[in-house]
């Protein structure tokens, strides 16, 4: 099987988030990659160990992405491709449309995306790429498997799971609880440091009328904290006048 992953560096979550003039600030940052699309990865592994063939990761990004693609060839897979952006101002459209060029002569029986970025958290690009591709997609999965051109997959639906059976090619986006990555081994990430990333230019791809983006992001911020919550107590028919009363005077809902 030729899998292809696609995968994205962003900035760690769970470290200090520091805003300026409405865009997160680099300085300081520490990037990862994106945690969602390492359960893309994991699968891929997973899927080319039990059918046989080749995995490629494939990145849209500045200089330092180049480490999530270490990242992921030392995980284990064998290709990578890095598109570089250091100077673009991309949205899910325009990227899109780069990941089209890449792929689209490229020969491959799978495409495994994260469902969704921790950063921006649009969860746009992967179905985008399907439509361009135009092959099927199945997102937030929770479990595939692959009995000969098709694939048996498991999905989260609200308060339930869905079986859906596509025929290859296919794209899928993978969520939380499709696996547990694997930690990078020590020969691992030997073995990456002597694999080859393919690096392409935009002049390579050309695209210079696809680029322009369709979105314009107008304002980043944090989310305000809640408050504690309040526990009401004695009868119920005097806790249920209480919360009448907060909801109309304090929360003003009523």
């Amino acid at each position: 099987m030729n899998i292809l992953v696609l995968i994205k560096q962003t900035f760690d979550t769970e470290e200090k988030i520091v805003l300026k003039r409405g865009f997160v600030s680099e300085e300081g940052a520490n990037f990862i990659i994106n945690p969602y699309d390492e359960y893309a990865i994991e699968e891929a592994l997973q899927l080319r160990d039990d059918h046989g063939g080749e995995v490629t990761v494939i990145t849209v990004g500045p200089e330092r992405a180049k480490n999530a693609l270490y990242k992921a060839l030392a995980m284990g897979a064998d290709k990578a491709v890095m598109v570089d952006s250091e100077d673009l101002n991309l949205d899910e459209y325009s990227t899109t449309k780069i990941l089209e060029a890449v792929i689209k002569y490229r020969e491959f029986d799978l495409i495994l995306a994260g469902s969704v970025a921790v950063d921006y958290g649009c969860g746009q690009v992967g179905p985008r790429l399907a439509e361009e591709l135009n092959i099927p997609q199945v997102t937030m999965i929770t479990k595939l498997e692959i009995d000969g051109n098709k694939a048996i997959i498991e999905r989260e639906v609200e308060g339930d799971k869905e079986i859906v059976v596509a025929e290859l090619p296919v794209l899928v986006t993978a969520l939380q609880g499709l696996n547990e990555p694997r930690l990078p081994s020590l020969n691992g990430i030997k073995n990456a440091k002597k694999k080859t990333i393919e690096r392409l230019e935009i002049d390579d791809l050309n695209l210079d009328k696809v680029l322009e983006v369709k979105t314009i992001t107008t304002e980043t911020f944090f989310s305000m904290k809640k408050g504690h919550g309040r526990i009401l107590n004695g009868e119920i028919n005097a806790q249920v006048s209480e919360l009448a009363e907060i909801l109309r005077s304090e929360a003003k809902v009523i």
